[in-house]
């Protein structure tokens, strides 16, 4: 940077990412910005600019750059900005200090100044939040702050689903993901492997996963509201339970409310909901995976409206993402790595940071309308339009909230053996240990219904009555 450069530099004034001094006399508030540049967008300090931003310079000799090179040792972590000194002309003696900090990294741990956090709004310098502080000691190292990772309370192992457990086992190691050794291995072993236990403890984490204990601490709303607001409902419902519960819960809401259609592909009949199964399962896998859980007092939300369908889970989107670059390309910030991983290991999750692809492939790839991200009052919330529900234009009674429901939703539908076909299918994919009776009371039918469409759908349950799994065998020739 030249004399020139520096005049350009300064000429629109202080910004979010630059703070100008007069001189080294200012060092101490200086530093202040220098460590909101390193938790914000990084930023540059110029020290030998009068207030009426003429660049005026200093005298700068050995003891300057030993003071400016001491007080940079109170911000921690440790720093090693770029230093340069520039001349200014028709001055002999007198230079420009300018100090160039990068940006704070997602995963690194808060800078302070001695003992103190900033940070940079617009182009005033703040002491940092407590709760933003906070946030960024866990990201950096969630293992120890995370709520994930705290002792799960009145949780013991007996209250673990086993049947859960070594299902998810064997679903990943069918998946290359688990080594086939933990198929034999102990509950607990399986568990610490899993970051689940330590030292005898569970953690919250096994509590989401796999807790029998039904607490208000892991509860799903479930609505269909009349119209396109929340004025009238016409079922409403809420469940509490571990991920697994609340997936199954949440997927038999969808195929209750959601038509089912079908086309003729090759030899086989492909089923269709008014919004893709895949999308819709997706959506609802991230809502409980990535949820705020510190939030306690909230739930995850679903509403289906005449025009389209939401989904709300507790918490923002990370400071890295904005409802819209969340569609574009990008690297995954998991809120609860642990949840996160042991989804993986089990196929319940894919690569990470590709939630939302997915979500948007499969609405691409059935012709539905592109989903849409929002923040709504300390909520995440996915929103998927439709032109259609039940086969009926909904666009001709969008606004309308006192139109009364179509005949789909007041009686039984002629299509209603494929959807439950389908529901039940989703469900046993969802849970390949599930009992019968799960199964019956999850889609309302009797167990005899169930075991006919099992049979049909060519599910079978392998292994012995306790320990096996459900197996959906190809039919002959495929």
């Amino acid at each position: 940077m030249n004399f020139k450069d520096l005049e350009r530099l300064i000429s629109q004034d202080e910004t979010k990412s630059l703070e100008l001094k007069k001189s080294t006399g200012e060092l101490k508030e200086g530093m202040h910005s220098a460590c909101a540049f390193l938790n914000s967008d990084g930023g540059i300090l110029v020290f030998g600019v009068s207030p009426s931003l003429k660049i005026i310079g200093q005298i700068v000799n050995e003891s300057t750059r030993r003071d400016v090179a001491q007080i940079m040792s109170g911000i921690e972590p440790a720093v090693n900005p770029v230093v340069e000194y520039i001349d200014i002309p028709g001055k002999p003696g007198f230079q420009a200090i300018v100090l160039k900090f990068n940006p704070w990294v997602y995963g690194t741990r808060p800078y302070t100044f001695q003992g103190k956090p900033y940070y940079r709004v617009e182009s005033v310098t703040k002491v940092m939040p407590r709760d933003l502080f906070d946030e960024r000691i866990m990201q950096n190292r969630p293992r120890k702050y995370a709520w994930e990772m705290q002792p799960a309370e009145n949780i013991r192992i007996e209250d673990l689903d086993e049947g859960r457990i070594r299902g998810a086992v064997r679903v990943g190691v069918e998946g290359g993901r688990i080594s086939e050794m933990s198929l034999h291995a102990s509950l607990e072993e399986i568990l610490e492997k899993w970051e689940l236990l330590e030292n005898g403890v569970l953690n919250n984490a096994a509590a989401v996963l796999f807790s029998k204990k039904k607490t208000r601490d892991f509860e799903l709303r479930m609505a269909r509201f009349r119209g396109t607001d929340k004025l009238h409902f016409i079922d409403n419902q809420r469940v509490h339970g571990n991920f697994y519960e609340l997936m199954d819960a949440g997927m038999a809401f969808f195929f209750k409310h959601l038509s089912l259609s079908g086309e003729i592909t090759g030899w086989y009949r492909e089923e269709h909901l008014d919004i893709p199964v895949a999308a819709l399962r997706e959506a609802l896998i991230n809502a409980i995976c990535h949820r705020d859980y510190e939030k306690y007092q909230c739930s995850i939300g679903i509403a289906i409206y005449d025009d389209r369908i939401e989904i709300e889970s507790p918490g923002l989107l990370p400071r890295e993402l904005t409802p819209e670059s969340i569609k574009l390309p990008h690297r995954s910030y998991p809120r609860n790595i642990t949840l996160a991983s042991v989804l993986y290991s089990t196929m319940v999750l894919e690569n990470w940071g590709s939630g939302v692809k997915r979500i948007m492939d499969a609405c691409k790839a059935e012709g539905a309308e592109e989903p849409s991200w929002f923040e709504e009052t300390g909520f995440v919330v996915v929103s998927f339009p439709f032109n259609k529900l039940n086969g009926v234009d909904v666009k001709k009674n969008r606004g309308n909230s006192q139109n009364e429901p179509q005949n789909e939703l007041q009686n039984e539908p002629q299509n209603e053996p494929q959807k439950r076909k389908l529901n039940i299918e989703e469900i046993v994919k969802s849970n390949n240990t599930i009992s019968i009776n799960e199964i019956a009371l999850s889609v309302g039918v009797s167990r005899i219904t169930v075991k006919r469409d099992l049979k049909a759908l060519g599910i079978k349950w392998e292994g012995p009555s306790k320990t096996g799994h459900w197996v959906k065998k190809e039919k002959e020739g495929e």
